[in-house]
């Protein structure tokens, strides 16, 4: 018994470390809570369009929530990659001239922190490459859920069930125009 207790308290204690990896850090939730604060937006097209494509429950309330986590995780990621990919590039660097890599990154008085001051720096251009591609899709969802909400409302609702709803009662019509219009 006491043999089954230890174990169990020694798997708990490594399987820690390891869950508490897995959440996205805070600013991470942060940027991802003000995309989606963006995405949003104040008119009634888009925060119909936003609780279609992120709202999971019969009321579709849960959007917001579901977005912040689905995009934090995004965050996560890119984040992630970005620092890989800014160590890769900035050993290439330094194994072509190492002097010349120090004097340009290094800042102390012996330019040992070259390699360190890269990868920020790259990491950083990276993200907010990525972070501006984000920006750009947010604005093209935004903008096609303008037009569905005006081609519906010249349509009428049922004209656009018929053009856009793919599923037995036709009721993801919307979110279907949005996503085409934000594709094209």
């Amino acid at each position: 018994m006491k043999r089954i207790l230890l174990t169990s308290a020694v798997l708990t204690l490594l399987a820690a470390p390891a869950a508490a990896q897995a959440k996205p850090s805070g600013p991470d939730r942060t940027n991802a809570a003000q995309e989606c604060r963006a995405e949003r937006g104040d008119s009634t097209a888009t925060r119909e369009a936003f609780a279609a494509r992120y709202g999971t429950n019969a009321n579709r309330r849960n959007a917001f929530g579901k977005c912040v986590s689905q995009r934090s995780r995004s965050e996560e990621r890119q984040r992630d990659e970005s620092e890989d990919n800014a160590a890769k590039q900035c050993k290439s660097e330094r194994e072509l001239d190492a002097e010349a890599f120090a004097a340009k990154y290094g800042t102390n008085a012996n330019k040992r922190n070259a390699f360190g001051k890269c990868v920020s720096q790259q990491a950083r251009e990276a993200k907010a490459e990525r972070d501006e591609a984000d920006a750009e899709k947010i604005e093209a969802r935004k903008s096609a859920a303008r037009d569905c909400r005006t081609e519906r409302t010249e349509m009428g609702r049922e004209a656009f069930a018929q053009k856009y709803g793919t599923n037995a009662n036709k009721r993801n019509a919307f979110g279907k125009c949005v996503s085409q219009g934000a594709r094209s």
